[in-house]
């Protein structure tokens, strides 16, 4: 997983990820894309993704063909589903042990709906 998130940091490899996501795209056409980059790197980047298994390679010929490679994308998605799924449970829990200590506080009333004016009044001068 390390490998793909790293093969990911660098936004050109994205933009190629992005070209083959749904079409099987030579070497060429992807190099083609990228004017202002040397055919030699586009051949690193593809490297790379193709280490990180982010990539398929396909040859047809002389021609190397390349296309997202979805089993390696479903389990980097499963892998940040769960990590910012349990990053959102950790701070869920962390924010309601602070409403719940907050409310267990003696002549604290953190519902807005049953404040009275008074209340709001007294926030405001002691703020």
């Amino acid at each position: 997983m390390d490998t793909a998130l790293k093969a990911l940091a660098e936004p050109r490899r994205r933009e190629i990820l992005r070209l083959v996501w749904s079409d099987e795209l030579g070497a060429t056409a992807i190099a083609d894309r990228f004017p202002d980059v040397s055919r030699p790197a586009i051949s690193q980047h593809l490297a790379v993704l193709r280490e990180a298994a982010l990539v398929t390679e396909r040859r047809d010929g002389t021609r190397r063909l390349y296309r997202a490679n979805p089993q390696t994308m479903a389990e980097l998605r499963r892998f940040l589903d769960d990590f910012w799924t349990s990053g959102l449970e950790r701070l869920r829990d962390v924010a309601e042990a602070a409403e719940h200590r907050a409310r267990s506080r003696p002549g604290h009333d953190t519902d807005p709906d049953t404040r009275t004016d008074t209340d709001t009044h007294t926030d405001k001068e002691t703020h």
